[in-house]
């Protein structure tokens, strides 16, 4: 990607707040979440902060301390590739955090992050209604469901509209209580929202969903707080009104005809609760009215 192509994916404005500084406001969380104890550092003197002094964090990414003032001050804004290493290795940075702050600076190499297609194949539809016995379904990187199969739309009928998985755990009042970890979840939605604004920050859509959400006070809390992290795996605590409490496992997988789409599978521990609730679920989705 060309500086010129990264300068607007860069300064492109997000939510209602005027651009002011992304870059620095993510290095300025970072740090101050990052204790000095983890860091190798040994605390000295007081401290008005708990996390790591700019001193500190130049000191160990071998860089000048007024150049990192600079970034975290926005009076710098094109680090090189050398700096952004050093600096994801002082403040400890995992991977989606590497790659979030690569991402902010326009030095992610463009065919990584190819806008995905709104429309799902009806391949992928085919192969997600070969799954009956668990919930599947498609999502873009602004958490729009693309398309869903029988279970999952039997998964998801408490909710209005399925129709954005964000919209539906901060504005649809069915989330609070089908997420029984609804903080949990609330704060993953919002990472995830943070890792697509990173590449793709001038995108409409992304910045009409910012801005909507934004209605919630808990939404823009937890936005501000810079936290970004890709959907992989992991698990979901669930209550549905039909069949009630629900412990499943999911797995993210990047839908290579269409980057961006990645499709989720939700599945139970075999002969457990949550998969006889699974069943029983999709015996009623299927039960006419």
């Amino acid at each position: 990607m060309s500086h010129t192509q990264a300068q607007p994916a860069r300064d492109a404005y997000l939510g209602t707040m005027e651009l002011s500084n992304v870059l620095g406001e993510f290095l300025k969380t970072r740090r101050s979440q990052l204790l000095p104890e983890v860091a190798g550092v040994t605390p000295g003197g007081s401290r008005r902060v708990a996390g790591m002094r700019r001193e500190e964090v130049a000191v160990m990414a071998d860089i000048n301390v007024d150049y990192y003032a600079r970034l975290e001050q926005g009076r710098e804004r094109n680090p090189s590739a050398q700096v952004l290493e050093a600096l994801c290795r002082a403040l400890r940075l995992d991977d989606d955090e590497r790659e979030h702050l690569y991402r902010l600076t326009g030095n992610t190499p463009a065919d990584r992050f190819e806008d995905a297609i709104g429309e799902v194949s009806p391949e992928l539809h085919q192969l997600m209604e070969g799954y009956h016995h668990t919930p599947a379904f498609v999502l873009n990187r602004t958490l729009d469901i693309l398309a869903t199969n029988a279970l999952a739309d039997a998964l998801y009928s408490p909710f209005a509209q399925v129709d954005n998985l964000a919209y539906m755990t901060f504005l649809d009042p069915a989330g609070r209580t089908f997420y029984t970890q609804w903080e949990r979840t609330a704060r993953n939605a919002v990472a995830n929202l943070r890792a697509a604004a990173g590449a793709h920050s001038e995108d409409p859509r992304l910045r009409h969903l910012v801005r909507t959400l934004e209605t919630s006070e808990e939404f823009a809390t937890l936005w501000r707080s810079h936290a970004v992290q890709g959907k992989t795996h992991g698990s979901k605590e669930l209550h549905h009104p039909a069949v009630g409490a629900l412990t499943l496992n999911y797995q993210a997988f990047d839908v290579r005809s269409a980057p961006g789409q990645q499709l989720l599978i939700y599945h139970a521990e075999p002969n457990s609760p949550s998969a006889q609730a699974l069943s029983l679920l999709g015996a009623w989705g299927a039960s006419p009215e």
